[in-house]
């Protein structure tokens, strides 16, 4: 039986909504979401509080149980803290060359550290191989307080992207996920999770180059000299699970034990987080489970962003310019394992398109159909200025042509 047979026979289908960032704008898409029976022996909840899998490029879960649940995220809260660092990178506020200075503050961050000292220089790129190999909390508030000043103010915009990308049962009260109080405020969800890491590995592959490795070293240099320090991945997937890309591990004596394992195989991208696992092997291996089902039965159908010249003929008060379009963005979609899946691609520019146009507006959209169904659509974007008509454009249009045919 193919994988939504299974999907029908062990559960229901159901709709859910979601908002999730997909650039620096917000999208509002509806996906399909598989909910399997609790009683489906092939992914018992042994010891495990809650989990999701999560297909990358749309978004579509397709195993979970107690997805929202509100629960202690623990490290795993660094997830956000990267992503806040690299939106600055992006941004040009950020080079990874720069140079950060610790505070005593950061300095003085308890469990899983690098042992920074106060005054202490480090460059962003080993700070962040010293947050994504070996969770350091250290590292972690040294890096947000050089964005923006304090952790606090950190925080909230940890917060305020959070609320961007749809994470509605999730609230950071620090950026490393140390947590001691059992009223402190700080928690998050299965969903909520995969949701900020897909908005990390989706816009910032290059997370992998950090997350996959194994061991590495950063290097203090203090008053006492310079002193290497070696640093081994907590995420034991690495070394064990083919395709893996990342991401996070985390664990407290509140939380439990907590992974977002996310992994790629033949074009298919794979989230699957793991919440409040009673042993590190017990998340290890449930994600490996839920990434191992996924990659068995999903394929994903991809149509890369056309650069083929899409154009209209006539744009009105325009000085006879024709529009020029493409598609904006990739468009996704899931389907069961080896079914094969050809959807019919359609057109459509907005009727009665008026000049001026900006390079970038939009102009229309293209609609995908598989069996007669449309599944989805994406912008058609203008590739070209087409300015308004006027007396002197119009001029100008006409002498220049006849004095084209005049040499």
């Amino acid at each position: 039986m193919n994988f939504w047979g299974k999907c029908i026979c062990r559960g229901r289908i159901l709709l859910l909504v979601a908002t999730i960032t997909l650039s620096q704008g917000i999208a509002v898409c509806s996906y399909a979401v598989t909910q399997l029976d609790e009683n489906n022996t092939d992914f018992a909840v042994n010891n495990v509080k809650s989990y999701i899998l999560m297909e990358e490029s749309t978004g579509t879960i397709l195993l979970e149980h107690n997805k929202d649940e509100e629960l202690f995220p623990a490290s795993i809260t660094k997830i956000m803290t990267l992503i806040l660092i690299f939106d600055e990178i992006k941004k040009g506020n950020l080079s990874l060359a720069d140079m950060v200075t610790v505070s005593e503050h950061a300095a003085g961050m308890g469990g899983s550290q690098v042992f920074l000292e106060a005054g202490e220089k480090q460059k962003v790129d080993d700070l962040i191989k010293a947050i994504s190999i070996a969770s350091g909390n250290d590292a972690s508030v040294a890096m947000a307080e050089h964005i923006a000043g304090s952790e606090n103010e950190f925080v909230a915009r940890m917060n305020e992207r959070a609320k961007k990308l749809g994470m509605n049962h999730t609230h950071f009260m620090n950026c490393c996920g140390l947590d001691d109080t059992l009223t402190s405020g700080h928690y998050s969800t299965a969903l909520d999770v995969a949701i900020m890491s897909r908005e990390l590995i989706h816009n910032y592959p290059q997370i992998s180059k950090y997350a996959t490795t194994w061991m590495d070293v950063i290097y203090h240099k203090t008053k006492k000299g310079e002193q290497e320090f070696g640093l081994t991945n907590t995420n034991k997937l690495v070394r064990s699970f083919d395709g893996i890309t990342g991401l996070k591990t985390g664990s407290t004596s509140k939380a439990g034990y907590c992974l977002s394992a996310t992994a790629n195989r033949d074009g298919v991208g794979l989230v699957a987080v793991i919440m409040a696992a009673k042993s590190p092997i017990d998340r290890f291996s449930k994600a490996g489970e839920l990434l191992n089902y996924g990659f068995a039965n999903v394929s994903v159908y991809k149509n890369r962003i056309s650069e083929k010249k899409l154009e209209h003929p006539e744009v009105k008060q325009s000085l006879y310019q024709k529009i020029f379009a493409k598609q904006k963005e990739e468009f996704s979609y899931i389907f069961p394992k080896n079914e094969e899946m050809k959807p019919k691609r359609v057109v459509k520019f907005k009727k009665n398109l008026c000049a001026p146009i900006k390079k970038g507006d939009k102009v229309g959209e293209i609609c995908y159909y598989f069996k007669g169904e449309k599944i989805g659509s994406k912008d058609l974007i203008a590739k070209n200025n087409v300015d308004k008509a006027n007396f002197l454009k119009g001029l100008g249009y006409l002498l220049n042509g006849y004095l084209g045919k005049a040499l």
